[in-house]
């Protein structure tokens, strides 16, 4: 078994190892920086969303933001869109599962918000109509995928696309650019 984590664990460093040398992917990143501090000087928000690991990823980022990453500083606004579960059960009955992060971000977002979306596959249904709600809004879209970016890369203002294909090591280098993309965006913010 010791051989079988050693082989994971080195998997994980090839995957991370991809994206040190990934000048473009890391180029990507600084500018996702910058729109995020410009969204927040200009008074407006951040939304993440998410299904499964890749909700709890978006949950925990979301609480960066709003809690803190290094400093102690005041809160940032920044929202998981699944934390309600009342508004998820009753709209994933009501309109369907795929309807409710569009429904949400046609409600509540407003032009220069900026949506942070996590889909390993870049396929996810609700993530990709809720990317296309930002759009008609005219709301910033950021999307952590694999690889190929999937569906998203069309409806991307920014696409950070892991390269692998391997689910679990697709989220654990979308928590490290997450925390890579919190810590810049606290320190350049609170400057």
């Amino acid at each position: 078994m010791k051989e079988q984590f050693k082989a994971l664990i080195a998997a994980s460093i090839t995957v991370k190892t991809t994206l040190l040398s990934d000048e473009g992917l890391l180029d990507t990143l600084e500018k996702i920086v910058n729109v995020i501090v410009a969204a927040y000087k200009a008074d407006k928000r951040l939304f993440f969303c998410g299904n499964g690991g890749s909700a709890a990823d978006a949950q925990h980022l979301a609480a960066e933001f709003t809690g803190r990453f290094y400093k102690d500083r005041l809160s940032l606004p920044a929202e998981a869109l699944h934390c309600n579960t009342s508004y998820l059960t009753a709209v994933g009955n009501d309109y369907g599962f795929d309807d409710i992060y569009a429904r949400m971000i046609k409600g509540t977002a407003r032009t220069g918000d900026v949506l942070i979306g996590f889909s390993t596959s870049g396929n996810s249904p609700n993530i990709v109509k809720a990317f296309e709600a930002a759009k008609e809004k005219g709301v910033v879209t950021i999307a952590y995928t694999g690889s190929s970016g999937g569906i998203l890369k069309n409806y991307s203002d920014y696409l950070l696309n892991v390269p692998s294909s391997d689910t679990p090591r697709i989220q654990e280098c979308h928590i490290l650019l997450g925390h890579l993309m919190c810590e810049f965006v606290e320190e350049r913010f609170f400057e």
